[in-house]
């Protein structure tokens, strides 16, 4: 994947239906660590609510997911949520809806609209954009071959993170995913020059 879909700030949505109210969260986030700190902030904020369900898409290759419906009948709830991200190809999200019960029951379909509707009118107020995967490459080589690093470096518009050029150089390269193959190819034809691929990570 060379590039994804997300959203760039907390949007908001709302759906109502027979006195019950579902107030969504769209949240753009990049880990479990940071997802599961941000549920306990809301089900300690929406203590009262009669359920908190969420779903989450995370990285690039939209591959870690989970679903959750809080005690609402199995699959009306997450699953619709999980389905609105789908719908819209996004990753790096958590969305939750939060009900409020007002007195009357909406039924199996009608919670499933429910959810679904209170997390498209979250995305549809949210900033989506479309970030490109990078990864970070780190080049080790002699001062003589600097000129032909250098011209490859040029020719692909890669951005410097850091450079130590003395008798033997360093230089850390943050380049496009879709580039970083060819890139590669032609650095190891330069005589003495080690290269590694330290880490994969997103713009």
């Amino acid at each position: 994947m060379d590039s994804y879909k997300t959203i760039t700030t907390l949007s908001e949505g709302i759906y109502k239906e027979k006195g019950n109210k579902f107030l969504a969260f769209a949240i753009p986030v990049h880990t479990i660590d940071e997802i599961n700190e941000i549920l306990k902030d809301y089900q300690k904020e929406y203590y009262n609510a009669r359920h908190v369900c969420f779903a989450y898409m995370l990285g690039a290759e939209r591959k870690e997911f989970r679903s959750n419906d809080d005690g609402e009948p199995f699959g009306t709830a997450g699953k619709p949520i999980l389905g609105q991200i789908n719908s819209r190809v996004l990753t790096n999200i958590l969305i939750i809806v939060v009900r409020y019960f007002g007195g009357i029951l909406l039924g199996t379909g009608g919670l499933v609209v429910a959810y679904k509707e209170a997390s498209a009118d979250a995305l549809n107020h949210a900033s989506i954009i479309e970030k490109t995967v990078k990864e970070t490459l780190f080049l080790h080589f002699d001062y003589e071959n600097l000129n032909d690093v250098m011209s490859i470096i040029k020719y692909f518009n890669t951005h410097i993170l850091s450079q130590n050029l003395n008798n033997q150089c360093l230089i850390k390269l943050l380049v496009q995913k879709h580039d970083s193959e060819l890139i590669i190819k032609k650095l190891e034809k330069i005589n003495n020059l080690s290269l590694s691929l330290l880490l994969k990570a997103s713009n």
